[in-house]
C-alpha cells in the first residue's frame, strides 16, 4: 500500500523544456487565478476530463466536485486534462509521466484519479490517459499501490463499454457522493483493507458501482457478488441550494470554450423528449433559488472578473423565477458592461420580456431546436411545440434586435419518412422568411438563419432505447434530400458526421465486449476522436472486426424489449413500463405533458430517488 507520507514529486523540470516543443503550451501550466493548492494534505484527489484543457475547463462538474472537496479537512484537489497528442509525444519521448495541473505531481501517486465521462467518443482518451500515467488500463491489473480510478458523469449510467477499465463508477449527482467515497477509502486504508477489501467498501455507498463485483449470468444479466446490490441506484441531490455554485471558478490564461462565469440554475428537465438521455436521467426537475442564483453570480463576477455571465441547465428558461433572476441581475450590473446568457432556450419558453432582458442579442445569436420538421415528427419524440411556436419566437426575436437564430434537427428518428425530412427545409424558408418579415428593409440582408443537423443516436434510459439507428447509407441518402430542400441564400448548413454518429451509437447502447475494442483501437491511434480532424473510422473498423463485430450491424440493431440490457443493473429511478408506455404512444403520435405543468406522468423518479420536484416559484405553461 501507497505511503501517503512520501514527499509529492515536482514534475515541472521534465515538462518546461517541452513546451517550446507543442502547440498552445499555456495548456499544460499552473498558477491560473482562482487555483486552490494544499501541497501538505494527507489525502490527494486528481480530477481529469478527458479532453484538451480549453475543452474541460468549459466543465461545470470538474469545478462544482472540487469545491465540496475542497471543503474536507486534509484533502487536495488537482486537475488534470488530456496533453494533445504533440504533448503526449514529447512526454513518452522523455519518459514523462501525466501531470496534475496544480502541483506539476505525477497522476499516478494521487489517492483517487476521477475521471468524467461526458460522452463516448472520449473512451480511448480514457485509455491514453491512464496508459500516459502509467496506471494500467485495466482495473484487474492494478496493484495495491496504484490509485483508486473512479468514473463519473453523463456516460456513466451506461457504464459496460468502460467498465473494465475502473475500479468504481458513481451513477448521479456527486456533491455528497464524491465526499462519501474519500471518506470511506480513506477509513478502509486505516484499517489496513486490501484493495479488494476497498472496493468492496465503496460498493455499500448509494450510487457506487463496482464493476469487479458483477459477472454475466445466464440470460446475459450482470449477477452481483454477495454484498452487492443487484442494481445500483442513481444518486440525486435533492436540493441544489444546500451548496452555493463555487464561489472563485479558476480563470484560464489561454482561450477555452465557454470562457465567462456560468452558474446552474436548476437540475433536471421533465420536458419528456423521447430520444433525450439528459431530459430522462437528470430527473427530478430542482430550481436553485432566485437570491442563491443572483448571489453565486456576483460572488463569481467579483472573483473572477469575467465580462459575461452565463445561466446554465438542461432548459433555463423553463426556472419559474428566471425573470425575476434576470430583472435582479441587470439592476445589479447595469453600468458595468457585463452582460448576461441564457444559452439554452425552448421555442415555447422565448417571451418578449426575455427578449428584453437579455438585452436584444444584437451581437449574439439565438439558439432553438424544433428537432423535426413537422407536427407529426415532433409528436412522436415529445417534442410539445408547434410550428407557430417556432415563427412567433423567431418573430418576437428579431424585433427586439436579434439577426441570427441557430436550429438544430435530427434526421433518422424513429418513424421519419422522406416527407419529414423534407419538411425541415420548409420549417427553415418559413422561418427566414418570418425573420426578415420582421426587422426593417435596411437590415434584412444581415438576417441568418444557422441549421445544424444530427443523426439521432438511440440512448440508455430513454423511450428508444430499443431502436436502432440508420445505416449510414441511409443516413448519407436523407442529407443529401435535406440539402436539396433547403433554401439557397440567407441559410448556413451543417451535419454531424455519420461515421462518429455511427461509432456514439454503438458505444451508446454496448456491453464489456466493447471494452477490448476501444483498448484495440486506441493501441492502434484512436485518441480524441471527437475532434475530426483526429477521428478515423477505419481503425475503430479493424478493431471491431479483430473482435469479431460489425459495427453497422450494433448501431442498426433493435433490441428486445423482453431481454435484460446491458444497463439493466444502473436504476435511474425510471420505471421500464413508463419508458415502454412512452415508446407505444411515439408510435402513436401521443404526446405526453410536462408534470410541472400538469399531473405526474408516472415516470418513477420521485419518491423512488429520495427527491421531489422542487420549484423556486410557480412555472406558467
Amino acid at each position: 500500500m501507497r505511503k501517503t507520507s512520501l514527499p509529492v514529486r515536482d514534475l515541472w523540470e521534465a515538462v518546461e523544456p517541452l513546451l517550446a516543443k507543442v502547440e498552445r503550451p499555456s495548456r499544460y501550466i499552473d498558477s491560473e487565478w482562482g487555483v486552490t493548492r494544499r501541497a501538505d494534505a494527507e489525502y490527494r484527489v486528481a480530477l481529469m476530463y478527458p479532453d484538451a484543457y480549453e475543452v474541460g475547463m468549459a466543465n461545470q462538474a470538474l469545478q462544482i466536485l472540487a469545491d465540496r472537496l475542497l471543503a474536507q479537512a486534509d484533502v487536495s484537489v488537482e486537475r488534470v486534462f488530456l496533453p494533445w497528442i504533440d504533448m503526449a509525444a514529447a512526454m513518452r519521448e522523455h519518459g514523462v509521466e501525466l501531470f496534475t495541473l496544480e502541483s506539476c505531481a505525477p497522476v499516478s501517486e494521487c489517492d483517487l484519479l476521477g475521471i468524467t465521462l461526458p460522452n463516448e467518443m472520449t473512451y480511448t482518451n480514457v485509455c491514453e490517459a491512464l496508459d500516459l500515467a502509467g496506471i494500467a488500463v485495466r482495473a484487474a491489473e492494478r496493484g495495491e499501490g496504484d490509485p483508486l480510478v473512479v468514473g463519473g458523469g453523463p456516460c456513466a449510467h451506461n457504464p459496460e463499454p468502460v467498465a473494465p477499465f475502473f475500479d468504481a463508477v458513481l451513477i448521479g449527482d456527486g456533491e455528497d457522493a464524491v465526499v462519501e467515497i474519500v471518506q470511506a477509502h480513506r477509513a478502509a486504508r486505516a484499517a489496513g483493507l486490501s484493495r479488494s477489501e476497498i472496493l468492496a467498501s465503496l460498493a455499500r455507498i448509494d450510487g457506487v458501482y463496482v464493476p469487479s463485483l458483477y459477472s454475466a449470468g445466464p440470460d446475459g444479466r450482470l449477477v452481483p457478488t454477495p454484498g452487492a446490490p443487484e442494481q445500483v441506484r442513481r444518486r440525486v441531490l435533492a436540493d441544489l441550494d444546500r451548496y452555493l455554485p463555487p464561489s472563485c471558478p479558476v480563470v484560464p490564461y489561454a482561450d477555452v470554450v465557454h470562457d465567462r462565469a456560468s452558474i446552474e440554475v436548476l437540475r433536471g428537465c421533465s420536458r419528456g423528449c423521447r430520444f433525450c438521455q439528459a431530459g430522462m436521467v437528470y430527473r427530478p426537475v430542482r430550481e436553485r433559488s432566485a437570491d442563491a442564483i443572483v448571489r453565486g453570480a456576483m460572488t463569481a463576477l467579483a472573483c473572477t472578473g469575467y465580462e459575461e455571465v452565463s445561466l446554465t441547465s438542461l432548459s433555463s428558461a423553463d426556472h419559474s423565477e428566471l425573470e425575476e433572476v434576470l430583472r435582479r441581475l441587470a439592476r445589479r450590473l447595469e453600468g458595468t458592461g457585463v452582460s448576461i446568457s441564457v444559452p439554452s432556450l425552448r421555442v415555447d419558453s422565448f417571451t418578449l420580456a426575455l427578449s428584453r432582458l437579455l438585452g436584444g442579442g444584437r451581437t449574439s445569436g439565438l439558439t432553438l431546436a424544433p428537432e423535426a420538421g413537422s407536427q407529426r415528427l415532433r409528436d412522436t419524440i415529445n417534442k410539445n411545440v408547434t410550428e407557430d411556436d417556432l415563427l412567433t419566437t423567431i418573430r418576437a426575436a428579431f424585433a427586439a434586435g436579434w439577426r441570427r437564430v441557430k436550429l438544430y434537427f435530427m434526421i433518422g428518428l424513429p418513424t421519419e419518412t422522406d416527407e419529414d425530412v423534407a419538411d425541415i427545409g420548409s420549417l427553415v424558408e418559413r422561418s427566414l422568411a418570418v425573420a426578415r418579415e420582421a426587422v426593417p428593409a435596411s437590415e434584412r440582408g444581415s438576417v441568418r438563419v444557422a441549421v445544424s443537423v444530427a443523426v439521432f443516436v438511440p440512448k440508455a434510459h430513454t423511450p428508444f432505447q430499443w431502436d436502432g439507428q440508420l445505416p449510414i447509407t441511409e443516413v448519407e441518402r436523407r442529407q443529401a434530400l435535406l440539402r436539396a430542400a433547403m433554401p439557397r441564400k440567407g441559410v448556413e448548413l451543417s451535419w454531424h458526421d455519420p461515421e462518429t454518429s455511427l461509432l456514439e451509437a454503438v458505444l451508446a447502447r454496448g456491453d464489456r465486449s466493447l471494452a477490448d475494442v476501444i483498448e484495440r483501437a486506441w493501441r492502434e491511434g484512436a485518441v480524441f476522436d471527437a475532434w475530426s480532424e483526429q477521428f478515423s473510422l477505419a481503425r475503430w473498423e479493424a478493431a471491431f472486426t479483430a473482435a469479431g463485430l460489425d459495427a453497422g450491424s450494433l448501431a442498426s440493431r433493435e433490441l428486445s424489449v423482453d431481454a435484460p440490457l446491458p444497463w439493466s443493473h444502473i436504476d435511474s429511478g425510471l420505471a421500464p413500463a413508463f419508458l415502454l408506455d412512452e415508446r407505444q404512444k411515439a408510435r402513436m403520435g401521443v404526446t405526453t405533458e410536462d408534470c410541472t405543468f400538469a399531473e405526474c406522468t408516472g415516470c418513477g423518479v420521485c419518491g423512488s430517488l429520495g427527491a421531489d420536484v422542487v420549484l423556486a416559484g410557480e412555472r406558467r405553461g
